[in-house]
């Protein structure tokens, strides 16, 4: 069998796509796998790094503003998606695959509506709590439609097929606890550990509200911190650090581009401060760790917000919103929540419960699904 992924923009739509390949190579020995990425994005350089072969198509996104620069770009993208049409059509129909799956981002549109139009079965996986553009845009053309929240069905009242799946993460994640993960790391079993993480591209705000923090950690010993800029930061926090006369070190911190080992520092770690994005929220629910969440305005429809008020709700974090607090404010939550354990247990017990501990399976079977239906 061939199947055809798609995903792009973040890893939070690049590594469900890797996790469901892995299982599919791991169930189908001869079976063969091509992702189709957006080019330039992060998707070209993640997935090769997991043993998988990825074309790139040039796609951009759309700008929701109204000055002449915003209706120049979006001219510019509404070519691009003409154009990455005819490319993602010529591409599938010399490799002829039995299904194609996209887990989000814009690179996904040409890819599904071109698939679907060839009569190739088509899937696409929505892991946010309200659909995405590409998304809605996809929903009445591709058979079947995969959700991570089953709260979400009331937005696909169009879909041909629905199925609740959750979102998977990868196999990496069931290697771990926290003890082996903190012997790799090198950190004292006994400190906690926070990890702050903001979305694979990183967060400008978020970056400075760490920075500005940060001289105020300087000695201190309670906990041991983790910290990643995101790629377009880290030359940055580190000068406004230097400037400051602050070494990471000194406030028992380490500073990183890029987590590469997401699956190792996060089991290592007992507070994670990050974002809303679907998939970081099922790779914290898959291993029980509780959160401080901020998520990020800059989203359609506030969909990172209505995610992590699920998360909420449920139990497994606290949630602020950006613009209402300061970096004073944060180490305050920081420390209020490390110096309460029996609250820390109660969120990751909760943050569990949350998890579709089978969500990878639900995903492959329908792919295999309307694969073996297109054999037939």
């Amino acid at each position: 069998m061939k199947f055809v992924l798609t995903c792009g923009g973040t890893a939070g739509h690049i590594n469900p796509a890797i996790a469901v390949a892995q299982r599919l190579r791991e169930l189908l020995d001869d079976c063969e796998i091509l992702f189709i990425g957006a080019e330039g994005k992060m998707e070209m350089e993640l997935v090769p790094r997991d043993g998988f072969e990825i074309r790139p198509l040039r796609v951009t996104n759309i700008s929701r503003g109204h000055r002449m620069s915003d209706l120049r770009h979006n001219l510019d993208s509404l070519k691009n998606v003409i154009d990455s049409g005819h490319e993602a059509r010529r591409i599938l129909k010399e490799y002829r695959p039995d299904a194609v799956l996209g887990t989000g981002g814009y690179v996904c549109y040409p890819v599904l509506h071109e698939a679907a139009k060839l009569g190739i079965p088509t899937l696409i996986h929505e892991s946010n709590a309200v659909p995405g553009l590409t998304t809605k845009m996809l929903t009445g053309h591709v058979s079947c439609v995969l959700l991570g929240y089953e709260e979400s069905s009331v937005y696909y009242p169009n879909a041909k097929d629905l199925r609740v799946t959750g979102t998977p993460v990868r196999g990496k994640f069931c290697r771990y606890t926290r003890e082996t993960a903190r012997e790799e790391l090198g950190i004292d079993p006994d400190l906690p550990l926070v990890v702050s993480m903001w979305g694979s591209l990183g967060s400008g705000h978020m970056n400075e509200i760490v920075t500005r923090m940060l001289p105020q950690m300087k000695g201190q010993h309670e906990f041991a911190m983790i910290h990643a800029t995101g790629h377009y930061y880290y030359r940055k926090v580190m000068e406004s650090l230097e400037a400051a006369g602050v070494k990471p070190q000194d406030c028992n911190a380490e500073i990183r581009e890029y987590i590469f080992d997401a699956e190792r520092v996060l089991c290592a770690a007992d507070l994670v401060l990050c974002r809303a994005g679907a998939s970081t929220l099922s790779e914290l629910s898959s291993i029980g760790k509780p959160a401080l969440i901020v998520p990020s305005p800059n989203v359609t429809n506030h969909h990172q917000e209505k995610n992590a008020r699920l998360v909420e709700h449920a139990g497994g974090a606290r949630v602020l919103l950006e613009g209402e607090f300061n970096e004073a404010d944060f180490l305050s939550e920081i420390h209020s929540l490390l110096q309460d354990p029996a609250k820390l247990n109660e969120m990751a017990g909760a943050m569990k419960t949350l998890t579709v501990e089978d969500s990878l399976d639900r995903i492959v079977d329908a792919v295999l699904d309307y694969a073996r239906k297109s054999g037939s």
